[in-house]
């Protein structure tokens, strides 16, 4: 085993996955704390374009993030512009993809966390006074942590086994840009077994202790 072909992908994909899993998680609360109990015309076409990037094939979302974020695309053009590098090709850009990614899953557990409290208690706490903003960090956020922490959990594990928009928009460059799941994809091409075991294995510990330690739990369980 070659240590430093070993754990360049291992480090990168820990970094990149827990950075966008907590942008996907601080992004997808604050949309769902704003959605969940309110009804708005285009609510359903707003959801609907939140859901996208779980169904739509990962190579298409790849594909939308290179439009947008490419040399040639508008916010790409102006990053650019601003700092004088690109975004493609980075590990910046692997860290936007897995967060689009990551994002429903998210999204969908705050908004669950959300919705199954008691409406009585933030109306409660508005009679006394609280800003929505006291309301959101010492009622709403600790009555739905159980599923904040599952959102996270999700989102990261998402994250850190996103391959085809990771792939579209920052590459595979080794020691730059190529995270676990493509280091086992070129491991495979290459017929290097051994080596893409070692990988997958390492992938199937984290998400395990991961889901095992964080994941959804029933009343019964806790019991």
């Amino acid at each position: 085993m070659y240590p430093n072909e070993f754990w360049s992908p291992v480090v990168l994909s820990l970094k990149v996955s827990s950075l966008a899993g907590l942008i996907a998680f601080i992004l997808a609360g604050y949309v769902a704390w704003k959605m969940t109990g309110r009804r708005f015309r285009g609510k359903l076409v707003i959801e609907t374009l939140i859901m996208l990037p779980m169904v739509l094939p990962p190579t298409v979302v790849g594909f939308l993030l290179l439009v947008a974020f490419g040399r040639r695309g508008v916010i790409g053009r102006l990053f650019e512009q601003m700092s004088g590098l690109p975004i493609v090709f980075t590990w910046g850009a692997a860290v936007i993809a897995a967060s689009v990614v990551a994002f429903p899953l998210a999204y969908q557990s705050a908004k669950a966390g959300f919705a199954s409290i008691d409406r009585d208690l933030a109306a409660a706490g508005r009679s006394m006074g609280a800003s929505e903003w006291q309301l959101l960090l010492w009622v709403i956020i600790p009555l739905a942590r159980r599923a904040l922490i599952t959102g996270f959990v999700l989102a990261f594990t998402r994250a850190l086994g996103e391959f085809g928009a990771t792939l579209m928009l920052a590459g595979n460059i080794p020691g730059r840009t190529q995270t676990l799941p493509t280091a086992i994809y070129m491991a495979v091409e290459s017929g290097d077994m051994k080596l893409a075991w070692a990988w997958a294995g390492l992938m199937v510990l984290i998400s395990f202790g991961l889901l095992a330690f964080f994941g959804p739990r029933s009343e019964q369980d806790e019991v």
